[in-house]
């Protein structure tokens, strides 16, 4: 039997299991602007009624900041040419180069999973109009901060370092950053296609466009199991703060959705969720 259909919806409501209170759950995409929240109805009410934010990590000191510099590293006796013949480190470098305006020597002391990550964004910023300033992604965490509100991360930064650099072995990376920058137009389709989803609240067909085989991307069905995987843990850290309800979680879109993402993981775990309203077309 098919699971239900999430479609149409971008806010829940999160009951049950003992919760003295509801808290909600917000999906967020990335490429989406600031600008449509307005168009979720009852989204800052609701946001309103809560004393905490919930997302993914934070990075906000400087211990951290250096963690995540550090990690993004090779290894001191690793060169990123060590793992490509001398045609395929031209080929990387080059692309690199002419998108992320960096040097040779620089790019070459990176991790390839970093170099992927980097190269990604600046895609989506040259071909879908992507800017962190705008975007939705961590607009309610720093509207928390300024508030006073607490922000809670889920993932510590350990584990935020394995999940954005680590989460695939070596040799899986290397050979990702192969072909991001041989097929750079399947990424940014693909990212396109998750906000056209997002935006019309389809948080199942996301889930699908992901992990289905013929997705080609470096976002696919092995990073899909390993959010899956997460979203399991994820709920369990979620469980006190939900027992004292008022809290406002809000995660990328990409995690929630279909058969195992969070928002059945969560129902699978005794908690009542529903959609707080649908979005207005």
């Amino acid at each position: 039997m098919l699971p239900m259909l999430l479609q149409g919806q971008l806010l829940y409501e999160i009951s049950g299991n003992k919760a003295r209170s509801k808290s909600y759950l917000l999906a967020t995409n990335r490429l989406t602007d600031i600008q449509f929240l307005d168009t979720i109805p009852n989204l800052f009410k609701v946001y309103g009624q809560c004393n905490k934010v919930v997302t993914e990590m934070s990075f906000s000191d400087l211990d951290a900041l250096k963690a995540l510099a550090d990690a993004a590293l090779l290894p001191d006796s690793a060169q990123l040419k060590d793992y490509y013949n001398r045609e395929e480190y031209e080929q990387i470098t080059s692309a690199l180069r002419l998108c992320l305006n960096s040097s040779p020597e620089k790019l070459g002391r990176m991790k390839p999973s970093y170099l992927t990550e980097l190269y990604r964004d600046e895609l989506l910023r040259k071909w879908a109009d992507y800017d962190e300033n705008r975007s939705m992604q961590n607009f309610f965490a720093i509207v928390a901060t300024e508030q006073g509100k607490p922000v809670i991360a889920l993932d510590g930064i350990g584990e935020a370092i394995y999940m954005t650099f680590d989460r695939e072995p070596m040799d899986w990376q290397v050979k990702e950053l192969k072909k991001i920058t041989e097929y750079p137009e399947r990424e940014v389709r693909l990212e396109k296609e998750i906000a056209r989803l997002y935006k019309n609240g389809q948080l199942t067909e996301i889930s699908y466009q992901v992990s289905m085989p013929d997705n080609q991307s470096t976002l696919s069905y092995s990073d899909y199991q390993i959010y899956c995987r997460r979203n399991l843990t994820w709920v369990k850290r979620l469980a006190p703060y939900l027992t004292e309800g008022n809290a406002f979680i809000t995660l990328d879109a990409v995690y929630l959705g279909g058969e195992k993402g969070l928002i059945n993981t969560l129902r699978a775990a005794g908690y009542k969720v529903k959609p707080v309203n649908k979005i207005r077309n």
